[in-house]
């Protein structure tokens, strides 16, 4: 889109340097309906960035005998059939479990579905062993549904009652709310957009998922949770909240994963802890050093992605120590372009008189079915009507949009295949 910034959705941003003031800079508009600007009291969706609350809501519950970390998780979700999975494997996403709404994805969910957290825990009870080896780290924000389901079990409390209660009313996050409603109003909401050829448009579902993410803030609200992280970050040669819950590596090296929180601890740097959250067109970023400095960038455009911007803020203040901070969210804000996205409508399959039906397959870890047609060079996958038309890599592996399919060699009947999403690994498919 080529309309100015103050007319397109944009951010809102903040610089905090230890025994400094924040540094603040609010650009484009929260509605483009209405023609409402960006400003501090604006209510952004951070997505992902929640888990570092749902985690040390559990590490409170935990502090308060309520649960054990090292405890099955199964003691306190009958409905759990990995038994070996304890509470401090969900929060460190060692659990094995496979990511719900990835799942689901397979039965050919359109963007206006609705489904609940309850349909998505739902099928994390259907699944009867690890995903991956004991141990092995696989993200799955099934993880901090199934924690968030745990809180209200031992608090007999909604996640958003005790969140408010327990940490946000006390640090004085009074703009921070967990949505558990898609009706819900949530004070001084921003909407997110995404860029089209033909204008903008409206990115929002009606879905929440509070626990792994759903959680509504301001920057400065982030501001004062990262303030009371980094007052709790007593060691500056340990993690936060380490003693409780260990960092281990992550699927993004060289980061390690704790307690809701990804890590930098490498050799010769400041120790830093941050998440980011990307949900229904908002992105996130919270980030806070060991000597004090955070930054937070919060975005209501599809094409402004926080965690490049947070990075270039990083940069600049790392390279050049006397700069204004001030200065460092100009620059990033400037920096960032809103590309120019057209949604594209689904490519024509070729001929697929010409194609070869091989089968409807199911499995037994995800809902719905799958089809499968084979042409002269490829595979389409079909759900719900929809296909997905796969590359060939090597012999018998095929790659889609987030995931790869391998069938066995040979180029006869296909009876089963494997489905490896990145975040739902090994689904076996058997042809019906």
């Amino acid at each position: 889109m080529n309309a100015p910034r103050d007319e397109q959705p944009g951010l809102s941003l903040l610089v905090h340097r230890p025994g400094e003031e924040p540094t603040l800079l609010h650009a484009g508009l929260a509605s483009l309906e209405h023609g409402l600007p960006i400003g501090p009291d604006t209510t952004f969706n951070v997505g992902s960035v929640a888990k570092q609350i749902t985690a040390h809501l559990i590490l409170l519950a935990a502090h308060d005998d309520l649960l054990h970390l090292d405890q099955r998780a199964a003691d306190l979700l009958p409905r759990l059939k990995i038994t070996d999975v304890t509470v401090a494997d969900l929060v460190t996403h060692r659990s094995g479990i496979r990511d719900a709404e990835s799942l689901l994805s397979l039965a050919g969910f359109r963007d206006l579905d609705h489904y609940t957290a309850d349909d998505l825990r739902t099928l994390a009870y259907r699944q009867g062993q690890r995903a991956v080896p004991e141990g092995h780290f696989l993200y799955s924000n099934t993880n901090y549904l199934l924690l968030a389901e745990i809180l209200e079990t031992v608090h007999r409390s909604t996640l958003p009652d005790l969140a408010r209660h327990r940490l946000f009313g006390p640090l004085g996050m009074h703009s921070t709310h967990f949505k558990s409603d898609p009706r819900q109003v949530i004070p001084g909401a921003a909407s997110a957009y995404q860029a089209t050829h033909h204008g903008w448009r409206h990115t929002e579902l009606p879905v929440t998922l509070p626990g792994p993410g759903t959680l509504w803030t301001t920057v400065a609200d982030l501001d004062r949770w990262l303030t009371h992280l980094h007052q709790h970050w007593q060691h500056p040669h340990q993690l936060p909240w380490q003693e409780a819950v260990s960092y281990e590596p992550s699927d993004h090296e060289p980061y390690l994963y704790g307690p809701g929180l990804y890590a930098d601890a490498r050799p010769g740097r400041d120790a830093a802890v941050f998440h980011y959250g990307h949900e229904q067109g908002f992105s996130a970023a919270a980030h806070v050093e060991a000597p004090g400095l955070r930054v937070i960038a919060l975005s209501n455009n599809a094409g402004l992605a926080a965690d490049r911007v947070t990075a270039a803020i990083l940069r600049d203040l790392h390279q050049q120590h006397t700069l204004a901070p001030k200065e460092a969210l100009v620059r990033a804000a400037a920096q960032e372009q809103t590309p120019s996205t057209a949604v594209q409508d689904q490519p024509a399959p070729d001929d697929l008189g010409q194609h070869t039906e091989l089968g409807t397959f199911t499995c037994d870890q995800a809902p719905g079915s799958l089809r499968l047609t084979r042409g002269s060079d490829t595979l389409h996958l079909w759900r719900r009507g929809t296909y997905d038309r796969l590359t060939p890599t090597v012999s018998g592996i095929y790659a889609g949009n987030g995931y790869t399919l391998t069938v066995p060699s040979g180029t006869g009947q296909v009876d089963h295949f494997t489905l490896d999403l990145d975040r739902a690994p090994n689904l076996t498919y058997i042809r019906q």
